[in-house]
């Protein structure tokens, strides 16, 4: 590489970095704001409201949000940074200088894998432990309900014990399932006929029983009681729990091959944890494939008209991709698809399709 290329590789690169920097901050500063004044709005009647504390609250809620469009933010920043070199020429005189299209793209396609594994190693564990502080931080501002799950969202699990059947129902699961906040109990005796209802504000999974706190009984036939402490009988496991309460996007990247071995111990498919390290490790492959699409829509000269369509395009085949990714998701959670296969096929449908693209321009 001569020099001359080399400091354009460098000045590429950081042109890029600094427009998906700027991208992704732009993403996150709106998505906290919105999400402060969701906040605001849903603890409007709690008294004394601390706006730092929602303000906390919501900061702590935000970057596992942005993890999840993280791939947007860095085909939104390629095009932008191709479009701006474009639009003043420097294009141009790259070209004459003898650089060809893949090595525009090169030091682009570096930073993202960079950027990504970053992502993966760093960012996600830091994002997961922040979500679990959020969910504890907004209980307190609530006092009654516990917070940390979208609106509408609810975990659900069936039990036995020597006491018959049970159904839980929980507004919401921190530590990893071992708490739940919001819970709801159908109990059934042996024969199947249900027993009583229960609601309380949490519950602990503790050896051998839930310990559910400030509890209401719905006994059949009787009035309600209200009780301090309910010891509801469980022959769940924490693993188990974890596999029904939980989401694999709260385990951080490092802990989730045990929670992989965990579930595979105690006898359960651990689909979701699969499919979540497996998204994890093909994040930067991601991030890549997003800037070879970003590349195949915005390399064309500023000059040649067609910059609305370009960007168009390059957003319409990113909205695909994210269906495709969905998809292949959804197939892998129902066990109808290895989760290496949904995970990376994406990846590789988007990598190839930007690298003919870009091929087909280059040198078709």
């Amino acid at each position: 590489m001569t020099p001359i290329a080399g400091t354009l590789s460098r000045y590429f690169g950081w042109r890029f970095l600094s427009a998906v920097g700027a991208v992704f901050a732009g993403v996150f500063a709106l998505i906290a704001l919105i999400d402060y004044i969701e906040l605001l709005r849903r603890h409007a009647d709690v008294p004394d409201l601390s706006a730092w504390m929602v303000a906390k609250t919501s900061l702590y809620r935000v970057p596992q949000v942005t993890e999840r469009i993280m791939p947007f933010c860095v085909l939104i920043g390629a095009m932008s940074c191709y479009l701006g070199l474009s639009r003043r020429l420097e294009l141009v005189i790259a070209r004459s200088a003898g650089m060809s299209a893949w090595q525009f793209v090169a030091p682009a396609l570096l930073v993202a894998i960079i950027f990504g594994a970053f992502a993966t190693a760093v960012y996600n564990p830091v994002a997961a432990v922040l979500h679990e502080q959020s969910k504890r931080m907004e209980t307190e501002l609530s006092g009654t309900r516990a917070g940390g799950q979208s609106a509408g969202g609810s975990f659900w699990g069936r039990q036995r014990s020597a006491d018959g059947q049970s159904i839980l129902n929980a507004t919401t699961s921190y530590e990893q399932g071992v708490r739940l906040g919001t819970v709801t109990a159908f109990l059934f005796n042996t024969a199947g006929s249900f027993v009583e209802r229960v609601e309380a504000k949490a519950a602990v999974l503790e050896p051998g029983h839930w310990r559910l706190t400030d509890a209401r009984v719905y006994p059949i036939g009787a009035p309600p009681a209200d009780r301090e402490s309910y010891l509801l009988s469980t022959n769940l496991t924490p693993e188990q729990v974890r596999e029904s309460f939980s989401t694999p996007e709260t385990v951080p990247f490092w802990q989730l091959p045990l929670y992989i071995r965990m579930a595979e111990h105690a006898g359960l498919t651990a689909a979701g944890y699969r499919l979540q390290y497996q998204k994890l490790l093909s994040r930067p492959f991601m991030l890549a494939a997003m800037v070879l699409l970003a590349a195949a829509f915005s390399l064309r000269f500023f000059r040649f008209g067609g910059v609305q369509k370009m960007v168009l395009g390059g957003v319409t085949a990113g909205f695909l991709l994210y269906v495709m990714s969905k998809v292949t998701d959804d197939l892998s959670k129902a066990e109808l698809l290895h989760p290496v296969a949904a995970a990376w096929l994406p990846v590789l449908v988007g990598g190839m399709t930007g690298f003919l693209a870009l091929l087909y321009q280059e040198d078709g």
